[in-house]
């Protein structure tokens, strides 16, 4: 039995269509924000509510619902909830062997000044993760990182999840940007260059904004000369990086730029008043010993390996073996991919298969669920865990009960990934993402304003700046073209108005809270990120108007 999308399925009108298809997401906001459910039920009964609304309201077959279901659910374990199980417990090896003792120390011997280390751990550090591994790994680990420093929980997490912004549209090596290229034709280097004159403006002032969260804007000043450092150098990095090399290396160059910069700036320069927490003073006393240039290498040891892993990963060639489609004359490679390829597995879903028609291409939808178990990013951490393991001396059982212990810590937060990602693909499914869209595609000359709310949508949504692109890239290049809208800032904008969304996304505060132990709390990490989504996003929406209009010479 197959199904047609029908963006008018509610009394035969797009915009009454669009109001019922919002439900679902207005009510898990609604079980967070005002209920506080804790979030793995707030995300379960979010799923039911999706799918009832898709039987009921859009007509779509029971059993094509539920299979939708169960392939998000699948991709919310691989990649998304492996990558959190494995970057939860790479930080806890450390934790449980004591060198994350010497880490803090390490961290405390270049500032010891809270503000200043959150714009190290979160901002620079977790940009460089975004980067080479995205998927909810930069928030996971460093958000971990500013907790062990002696951050409070939800700070931590709050912190990161809006240092994030800036990266996101060049995580994972560019795929956010080089797949578009793909749906709509438009070459991905000239994408690159449009997000590259969009995000650096937000990127100079996230440090600021992060400082400002922390103590409030005068205390920020004290340390503004930092901030400037950090955000200029990441800015103008992203920008040369994004206008001249492409989309796959902004977030690595920026962020090392940023770090290294910050760090050398910290050697001639000092704030006037170290800013501590009122409960500093066993952390201070940290600073008091002294390790050794080997002792704080092995500490940050297991960090290194995750980079060097987490890299190898997301170089296409070697990403081709691992999935085991590579298909040149490298030996080693020839034999990863013999492997990659019997861990990879892309079964069709039952019932959901070629079953669902594209209500806006009349085109058949495939649907399979995605097992890349070697190619996966979780995959590469697990191998950085393993590597660490000897380079920590922990032994294998001691290895292995870290393991569960950690599969025990997060068990619900992996629920609530599972759940929301279901609803995102029964709602894509049943063409509730494609009827928003729509509607936003009606608002003509200011189309350019609204545009970048299409990305903030689907990645609230989805939980993916690079699934957001795949859902509106051609919606997005069709109108613009339609209402005299260059497609190549739409396109930017879309992905631009994403990353702004990343923060409050379901599956993102799920790992957020799930790295630093507030399972069930993700209501608290939803209040204090949300009106930052919010500004930001009517920053981009600003930005995309004006380079629309008047400032057109922006644009490549």
């Amino acid at each position: 039995m197959s199904f047609t999308q029908n963006f008018t399925a509610v009394a035969n009108s797009l915009g009454w269509t669009a109001l019922v298809a919002t439900v679902p997401i207005l009510y898990f906001f609604w079980a967070l924000a005002i209920k506080k459910m804790k979030g793995y039920i707030a995300g379960f009964t979010t799923l039911v509510l999706a799918i009832l609304v898709a039987i009921i309201a859009f007509k779509v077959p029971v059993i094509t619902a539920v299979a939708s279901a169960s392939q998000g659910a699948v991709y919310g374990l691989i990649p998304i909830g492996w990558i959190i199980i494995t970057s939860v417990f790479l930080y806890n090896l450390t934790v449980k062997t004591g060198h994350f003792e010497v880490i803090r120390s390490s961290v405390l011997s270049i500032t010891a000044d809270r503000r200043i280390q959150a714009l190290l751990i979160a901002f620079s550090f977790g940009a460089f993760l975004e980067g080479a591994a995205g998927f909810g790994a930069p928030v996971a680990i460093s958000a971990a990182l500013l907790v062990g420093l002696g951050f409070k929980p939800l700070q931590a997490a709050g912190l990161c999840l809006i240092a994030n912004t800036a990266p996101v549209a060049f995580g994972a090596i560019g795929v956010p940007v080089t797949v578009m290229e793909g749906i709509t034709g438009i070459p991905a280097i000239e994408v690159s260059k449009m997000v590259g004159r969009q995000l650096p403006i937000l990127a100079v002032f996230i440090p600021l904004v992060l400082v400002v969260i922390m103590v409030g804007f005068k205390k920020a000043l004290e340390v503004l000369p930092a901030i400037l450092v950090s955000g200029f150098s990441f800015a103008i990095t992203q920008f040369l990086s994004s206008n001249y090399l492409g989309p796959e290396l902004p977030d690595i160059l920026s962020s090392l730029v940023s770090l290294i910069a910050l760090t050398i700036f910290l050697r001639f320069w000092k704030p006037k008043t170290i800013y501590r927490f009122e409960d500093d003073v066993e952390i201070s006393e940290v600073t008091k010993t002294h390790y050794s240039g080997g002792q704080i290498l092995t500490a940050w040891s297991p960090f290194i390996i995750l980079t060097f892993f987490i890299s190898a990963w997301g170089i296409p060639t070697i990403k081709k073996a691992l999935v085991g489609t590579y298909d040149g004359g490298n030996a080693i490679l020839n034999f990863v991919n013999s492997i990659g390829s019997a861990l990879t597995f892309y079964p069709e879903v039952p019932y959901l298969h070629n079953v669902v028609i594209d209500g806006a291409t009349g085109k058949e939808i495939a649907a399979v669920y995605k097992f890349e178990l070697l190619g996966a990013a979780g995959t590469a951490i697990l191998f950085a865990s393993i590597i660490s393991k000897f380079v920590l001396k922990i032994s294998w059982g001691n290895w292995v009960k870290a393991f569960f212990a950690t599969l025990n810590e997060i068990k619900f937060p992996l629920l609530t990934i599972c759940c929301v990602v279901g609803y995102a693909y029964v709602a894509n499914t049943a063409g509730m993402m494609a009827t928003l869209g729509l509607v936003l595609a009606k608002t003509g000359a200011l189309f350019p304003f609204f545009s970048p709310i299409l990305g903030w949508i689907g990645v609230v949504v989805t939980g993916s700046d690079t699934s957001s692109n795949v859902l509106f890239a051609k919606l997005q290049q069709v109108t613009a073209g339609s209402v005299g809208m260059d497609p190549i800032l739409a396109l930017a904008a879309n992905t631009g108005g994403g990353v702004t969304g990343k923060m409050i996304s379901p599956q993102t505060l799920a790992v957020a809270a799930a790295a630093v132990g507030l399972a069930g709390k993700e209501s608290e990490l939803l209040k204090f990120s949300f009106k930052y989504s919010l500004i930001l996003l009517l920053a981009i929406c600003v930005i995309t108007f004006l380079q629309s209009t008047v400032l057109t010479w922006m644009i490549p």
